[in-house]
């Protein structure tokens, strides 16, 4: 049979709620089940809560900022890394081979990159900027849509006035 709920362990509820306890931490502080301590909670007037949506939305409001912090910083570093890449097309650079028969290493001296490997630089300048890009937005990169269309209406209104100012200059005309 199950232990009575006491006097004491609406107190302890009571105080160990006002500590902030979970309803878990009080449970096990009383050695009683979760449901039994929700159950004397229930009983106060008013209800005690144990609800934790404020502190979960802060909680996840900080991460979401922080997040976008490090994913920003990620998007200047990877524009730092596109800008040095983008540097090495035009640097003298050393081209280097296992050849002949022995399989040897040689090695070249060149004035700059061969086109192959000036190809795959800026392949992977690109991907660094696309990939900031993605993580960062440039400004005014995600209204541009909204910036077309606002432009698209102008177009319109513009053309639609001038066909009434003409359509009145001709109407005006063959009137007077």
């Amino acid at each position: 049979m199950a232990r009575p709920i006491t006097d004491e362990d609406r107190r302890r509820v009571r105080e160990l709620h006002a500590q902030d306890k979970s309803r878990n931490e009080i449970a096990r502080a009383l050695g009683r089940s979760p449901s039994t301590v929700s159950k004397i909670a229930g009983q106060f007037d008013p209800p005690l809560s144990f609800d934790r949506a404020p502190q979960v939305e802060a909680a996840t409001r900080v991460r979401t900022a922080d997040l976008a912090a490090r994913r920003a910083a990620l998007a200047l570093a990877l524009q730092d890394d596109a800008e040095r890449l983008r540097v090495q097309l035009w640097q003298p650079a050393v081209h280097g081979e296992f050849a002949g028969k022995e399989g040897h290493w040689q090695h070249v001296n060149l004035d700059q990159p061969r086109f192959v490997d000036q190809r795959q630089i800026i392949a992977s300048a690109q991907t660094a900027v696309s990939t900031s890009l993605r993580l960062a937005p440039a400004e005014g990169g995600e209204n541009a849509e909204q910036v077309r269309s606002m432009l698209g209406v102008l177009g319109e209104a513009l053309t639609q006035a001038a066909n009434d100012d003409q359509a009145h200059d001709d109407g005006g005309a063959a009137g007077g």
